[in-house]
């Protein structure tokens, strides 16, 4: 076997016993790794009416078989069931501990069960043990890795939770490596509901290639690719995601005070460019990775990374706030304490505009930078007002009467792009079977960037092909498992071309995309078995019936009941949006 290490250990904390996970070698090719294999291996192991933070939910973490091969590859997917939404769910983060992973000698493990005191995981090549982590329990994440890097290996790479984690908080992260996080939909909270606080892993195990010379030549023609994309080879290395304040901005789509507006009077001082001027201290590159878009800043009293674009805006112009230095420190405290940003930004957004109509009983104003990072800590540690805030946008908004300002899709805050400027985005949103998610399909490629080509963002015509083809494509790179930016630079040709170089098996094109599809439409089938249907496919009534009153995007709403007959058709899903047999049947699900 080429490509995977052939070994899933399953470890049930409740009992201390582990196993190994059989994955025949056809599962293998139908669902790759990483998301796909995740995704296949869950819903065997989990019904669609399993409890999120109960301990009888399993909670995967996968590599792919391009993980540690390829450049970007130090990634891994983490899948459950998620307990801000309730849907199917993974998560993806970078850095180098899916490189670390894979190379003790597994693809991955399952974790099932609940521990009866606080653990940590030790995973090697000569495999996993499970420790105490009685004296980890209430650290930070940077806390938690300082100790455990001195009680295991200095060159060990480290996920684990903080205290939002620990206290339950259903949009809490899995942080590793520091700064990097497995941030969407409650990874952290269903490590903390099995006392588990953080996996340790360093290997110095070979991955298997099956052409070794064809990867040598094949790695120069994927780095030419990268160093000539304008957006790989230029934007993203010299100013990082950020890079998108002002072009979004421009676009009259930057999402302004829970998204009342389209345009942020202040963005250039919240922009990539302002964070180079006055913040940054050097790039920050995961493993195997030449476009290095990660920040490392420091402000007058701290120092960290990032800010990336959604934390930009769900600190920044989400909640009216141009201090630049705030927005930071409020992302800092997030690493730390193990906080999805998009999340925590948007329902502090939302609680504002509750605040503003009257309907909540907290005082919270647009703009307020001071109260950030006391309201970041609140949330993490569920006190006061922070244990209203830490039910996310969705509860916060029903619990006082005013569901409709909540910007999320079947629970997930929607991140930092109006759909009313991008009628592709809109749908992608509305379909997503993680919830309100821009990385299930990114049309900001090609409606705004104009990657590979443009198409135009007012027009719905042709977007729900193109929508399906990139949530296909998408679903491949997330479990092979790749860093998500290479889709600008390289074609599915190109992917195909790596999986074989790697594997030594002999995918086409239309295979690999098949794969995307049989994904796609397996997490589909699982949310469409736990309740959700067409009528979750729906965005907020403001992006339905509000025009946007300045910007280039104004006098603008989403079209999307015109789009989604015309998706269920290319998806074969019936007119409710759940796989037909037909469909099931012809993709081997």
């Amino acid at each position: 076997m080429n490509g995977w290490m052939g070994k899933i250990i399953k470890v049930d904390l409740s009992t201390g016993k582990q196993e190994t996970v059989e994955v025949d070698d056809k599962i293998r090719r139908k669902y790759l790794g990483g998301r796909g294999l995740g995704v296949k291996l869950y819903t065997e192991l989990c019904s669609p009416q399993i409890e999120p933070l109960s301990p009888q939910n399993a909670l995967i973490f996968l590599t792919g078989p391009l993980t540690a091969v390829m450049p970007t590859s130090g990634r891994f997917q983490v899948i459950s069931r998620s307990p801000l939404t309730n849907t199917i769910c993974d998560s993806s983060s970078g850095g180098i501990f899916g490189a670390e992973l894979k190379k003790t000698g597994i693809d991955g493990f399952i974790i099932t069960g609940k521990a009866e005191k606080p653990v940590y995981l030790n995973i090697t090549d000569d495999g996993i043990e499970i420790k105490d982590a009685t004296h980890l329990w209430g650290l930070n994440t940077h806390q938690t890795k300082e100790v455990l890097l001195k009680e295991t290996t200095s060159g060990a790479s480290i996920a684990s939770i903080g205290p939002a984690g620990e206290n339950q908080v259903i949009f809490s992260a899995i942080m590793n490596d520091k700064d990097r996080a497995a941030g969407r939909g409650g990874m952290g909270a269903i490590m903390g509901s099995k006392n588990l606080k953080a996996i340790v892993t360093i290997g110095t195990k070979k991955i298997p290639v099956a052409d070794p010379e064809g990867l040598k030549e094949l790695l120069l023609k994927i780095d030419r690719l990268i160093d000539k994309n304008p957006v790989t080879g230029k934007s993203l290395q010299l100013l990082g995601t950020s890079v998108l304040v002002n072009v979004i901005n421009a676009h009259g789509m930057y999402p302004t005070e829970n998204f009342q507006r389209g345009v942020f009077n202040d963005a250039e001082g919240t922009s990539g460019e302002k964070i180079a001027e006055i913040l940054l201290h050097k790039r920050s590159a995961c493993f195997k990775c030449s476009i290095a878009c990660g920040r490392s800043t420091k402000t007058a009293d701290k120092e960290g990374e990032g800010p990336e674009y959604e934390t930009v805006w769900a600190f920044g112009a989400q909640l009216g706030i141009n201090d630049l230095t705030k927005i930071t420190e409020a992302n800092y405290a997030c690493n730390e304490l193990g906080l999805d940003t998009i999340t925590t930004g948007s329902t502090i957004g939302c609680a504002m505009e509750l605040y503003e109509k009257g309907a909540f009983p907290h005082e919270l104003k647009w703009g307020d930078a001071d109260i950030l990072e006391i309201l970041v800590e609140a949330i993490a540690y569920k006190r006061g007002i922070g244990a209203e805030l830490a039910l996310g946008s969705k509860r916060l908004a029903e619990k006082y009467g005013r569901p409709e300002l909540a910007m999320q899709v079947k629970g997930l805050e929607i991140p930092a792009y109006d759909p009313r400027g991008v009628q592709g985005q809109a749908l992608s949103y509305a379909t997503s079977n993680r919830g309100g998610c821009h990385m299930r399909a990114y049309m900001i490629a090609t409606e705004i960037l104009g990657s590979p080509v443009f198409m135009d963002r007012y027009s719905i015509k042709g977007k729900p092909e193109i929508v399906a083809l990139l949530q296909d494509i998408s679903a491949v790179v997330d479990s092979m498992v790749l860093c998500r930016f290479l889709q600008f630079s390289i074609s599915i040709s190109t992917f195909t071309e790596m999986l074989n170089v790697v594997t030594g098996l002999d995918f086409s094109d239309e295979e690999l995309l098949e794969v995307g599809k049989r994904i796609y439409t397996l997490e589909r089938e699982f949310n469409s078995k736990a309740g959700f249907s067409r009528k979750d496919d729906i965005l907020p009534s403001r992006f339905l019936e509000e025009e946007l009153e300045e910007g280039s995007s104004r006098n603008r709403v989403v079209q999307l009941y015109e789009m989604l007959d015309r998706y269920y058709e290319i998806r074969g899903w019936d007119k409710n949006g759940v796989p037909t047999k037909e469909t099931l049947n012809k993709l081997g699900i």
